[in-house]
């Protein structure tokens, strides 16, 4: 039986985001005499992280005498900056989403990003249309992995989140999916290379299209 709505997680599931925060971290980071390398190595443990635990860790790979809150500043500013200017998809998001919108499909995103940064990016993207709810990190009483972003976007569309599917790229968002109850798919993205996959029930795909084909999104049961 096809969900009753389709819950995203945004960065690194429908926007191709994370790789500009990646960048943007590289270029701030090495000109203080950071390698590139352990930048890199160390931005693929933030991805799905946000709030204090994203915070700590930042501050410890920094040092104390490194300007975190300057940082955090700067990194945010030029990663809005460039996705201002163009805003890169992941691979069959656009078509994945005007088949479902064109089916009457209801949909929400549910993201770690700042409600109102994240409906400029979506309406930047032309994808902001699609959706009737967009559930930013700002505006939930607790972060993933924690469920209240999935249960109060659910709660939006007033659908029980056992009815609906929702899609995550990092271990922390498909971790509050599972927590929700909702019909959890894991479509990889940016991730420690030895880091397996958590073992949560959920189901796993390569793509935004494959991951809605397989909760039976377009008419496909499996």
């Amino acid at each position: 039986m096809m969900p009753d709505a389709f819950l995203f997680d945004m960065d690194g599931l429908i926007l191709d985001s994370e790789r500009v925060y990646g960048a943007v971290a590289r270029d701030i980071l090495v000109p203080h005499g950071f390698a590139a390398q352990a930048v890199d190595a160390h931005f693929l443990t933030l991805v799905g992280v946000s709030g204090d635990a994203a915070r700590q860790r930042l501050e410890s790979f920094l040092g104390p005498e490194f300007d975190l809150a300057g940082f955090n500043v700067a990194w945010h500013a030029e990663v809005s900056r460039r996705v201002a200017q163009t805003v890169p998809l992941r691979p069959t998001v656009r078509d994945s989403l005007e088949r479902l919108a064109g089916q009457g499909a209801r949909m929400a995103v549910v993201t770690s990003t700042n409600g109102d940064t994240a409906r400029q990016h979506l309406d930047k993207a032309g994808l902001l249309r699609h959706f009737e709810a967009v559930v930013g990190g700002n505006e939930v009483p607790a972060r993933k992995p924690d469920p209240a972003p999935y249960l109060q976007a659910a709660t939006a569309l007033a659908v029980d989140p056992t009815r609906c599917a929702a899609f995550e790229d990092s271990d922390s968002g498909i971790t509050a999916a599972v927590r929700a109850g909702c019909i959890a798919v894991q479509v990889p993205d940016l991730r420690p290379a030895d880091t397996p996959l958590p073992s949560l029930g959920q189901r796993v795909a390569p793509d935004l299209w494959a991951a809605i084909e397989e909760v039976g999104g377009f008419g496909i049961h499996l």
